[in-house]
């Protein structure tokens, strides 16, 4: 059955941490990649994307500990757990889809997201992704580590399987239901393009997760 994002993440914030830290492949490896990826100094103002509790800003904040961060998450309660892990922090909480919140012109000098988007089409990331361009600063990059589609056969068939039980279930609002539906890195690279970033890299990857870098001009 599927579920409502927030729904299906509040439900499971008992023991997210752990799980995702023991049964993600490769976690204990790539949160902290993503953080060295940061911008690492005090001062810092950073966009989290889908934060959750903030396995990626305990790293983080471990090597920038006076860095200024705003996450958005559409989980309330998630959101609640990460500002008790992070109470002394200097850290802005939005509840909220980020497709739909605002993030201002060149706030920041850098965003991040992990393990948040591969739910989303490429149609759906491009206007996300511009209007991320628009609030980095000259200079700014995005840091993307999350998992993908090795083929564009496995992205297809996550997609179809998605519109199927959303059709079984009767499903026909507009909101987000929790399936992955990972896109391939090169589709990724091309929504990143189409929403203006001006390059793409490749920083690492760990079996199918990746961790990607956009940067602006």
């Amino acid at each position: 059955m599927l579920e409502k994002m927030a729904d299906f993440f509040d439900s499971r914030l008992d023991g997210y941490d752990k799980h995702m830290l023991t049964n993600i492949a490769f976690a204990r490896e790539f949160y902290p990649f993503t953080a060295r990826a940061l911008p690492c100094r005090n001062g810092a103002k950073i966009l989290d994307l889908g934060c959750g509790t903030g396995l990626e800003l305990a790293e983080y904040f471990a090597l920038a500990p006076e860095a200024s961060v705003t996450g958005i998450d559409l989980a309330p309660a998630m959101l609640a757990e990460l500002k008790r892990k992070f109470s002394e922090r200097d850290i802005t909480l939005i509840l909220g889809s980020y497709f739909d919140v605002p993030f201002g012109e060149k706030a920041y000098d850098a965003a991040v997201s992990v393990e948040s988007l591969h739910h989303f089409t490429k149609e759906e990331k491009i206007p996300l992704y511009a209007k991320l361009c628009f609030s980095l600063k000259s200079g700014g990059y995005f840091i993307l580590t999350d998992y993908f589609s090795l083929s564009d056969e496995e992205e297809n068939e996550h997609r179809a399987e998605l519109l199927r039980l959303k059709k079984e279930q009767s499903i026909s609002d507009k909101e987000f239901y929790h399936y992955d539906t990972p896109l391939t890195v090169a589709h990724e690279t091309e929504a990143l393009l189409a929403g203006g970033f001006t390059t793409v890299e490749v920083m690492a990857n760990w079996g199918a997760t990746f961790t990607l870098k956009a940067s602006v001009s």
